[in-house]
């Protein structure tokens, strides 16, 4: 059986000493996530990245300004995904949610009092990103 390998790409975008995640609506899971998603055939993951933050929370972003800073690899019941995590400090736009059906509100927290329901997935990158390490995994 050939198994596939999903590419999705996540923001990590900073303001101010603050962190930007949007909260999920409650069918969604309700908790707090970054902004991105599924790297699609036709884009790179810079592309992606910035397609997603404007869809997602009105932010446009430059090329130029994404560094890669975290590659996760999760291995879970016979599914590859690798996600690709750029941080930003420069934006514009009008940070809003603005895909309702999936987020409430876009955010700003204080890396040290991130919310309690952050899943668990963002939580332990941020984790391993702040530690300086480039790679990790989750089975």
């Amino acid at each position: 059986m050939e198994r596939g390998v999903s590419l999705k790409a996540r923001l990590i975008l900073y303001h101010k000493g603050q962190i930007l995640l949007l909260k999920q609506t409650k069918p969604n899971g309700g908790n707090y996530t970054l902004v991105g998603g599924t790297v699609e055939s036709f884009e790179s993951a810079r592309q992606s990245l910035i397609r997603e933050a404007y869809e997602e929370a009105g932010i446009i972003l430059q090329e130029k300004e994404l560094r890669l800073v975290h590659v996760l690899h999760k291995a879970k019941k016979g599914q590859q995904r690798v996600v690709l995590y750029f941080k930003a400090y420069r934006w514009e736009g009008n940070l809003q949610a603005r895909e309702t059906h999936k987020f409430n509100e876009a955010e700003w927290f204080d890396l040290d009092k991130l919310p309690k329901n952050l899943t668990q997935t963002v939580r332990k990158v941020l984790e391993e990103y702040r530690h300086g390490n480039l790679y990790s995994e989750v089975k």
